[in-house]
């Protein structure tokens, strides 16, 4: 899922530094885990679809708000069988939604433009839960705030994820608004 259109950056890249700072300890944690996971799998970037998997497992109420029905355990089957080399394939390649420029030459891997050992895509939903939480007044973003960030990116591979589970993820970010009141 690699956007293949040249942009150039209209911001300066985030270090790995000032995109982990602002987490709440649990979330903080679940980035720790997704690094984990990553490193395992033997991808060079943490994706969405890492984050999204240690977010479900360290997160009762993200858990809580992806449990309608049989949901969960479907997202979570298609994480498990991700993990272990089956279903989704995405290994060797960078997830870009074009919210973070990547700049490709033809014939030429994407250069990731974002933060390190981050794929674009986990930087931006990342950089936007920070900004949820700051709009509504806390300094530290949580799970909610994550999951609702990666449920508003259409493009990102956690969206494929929860979609092929049988998720609606606008229907699952705008539940998650109004149950928590946040913005």
């Amino acid at each position: 899922m690699q956007n293949r259109t040249s942009r150039i950056p209209q911001q300066p890249a985030l270090n790995r530094a000032d995109l982990e700072a602002g987490l709440s300890v649990e979330l903080a944690a679940v980035v720790t885990g997704a690094r984990r996971r990553a490193l395992r799998d033997g991808d060079r970037y943490i994706d969405t679809a890492h984050l999204l998997h240690s977010l479900i497992e360290a997160d009762p109420e993200v858990r809580t708000a992806l449990d309608e029905g049989q949901q969960l355990a479907k997202v979570l089957g298609y994480l498990v069988q991700r993990s272990i080399g089956y279903g989704l394939r995405w290994q060797g390649s960078v997830e870009d939604s074009g919210a973070v420029p990547v700049v490709t030459t033809p014939g030429k891997r994407p250069r990731d433009t974002g933060v390190e050992g981050w794929s674009p895509s986990a930087a931006s939903v990342l950089a936007e839960a920070r900004e949820r939480a700051r709009r509504r007044g806390d300094v530290r973003a949580g799970g909610l705030d994550l999951l609702t960030a990666l449920s508003m990116d259409r493009e990102c591979r956690a969206v494929e994820v929860l979609e092929r589970a049988g998720v609606d993820t606008r229907r699952l970010a705008a539940r998650i608004v109004r149950a928590t009141g946040w913005p």
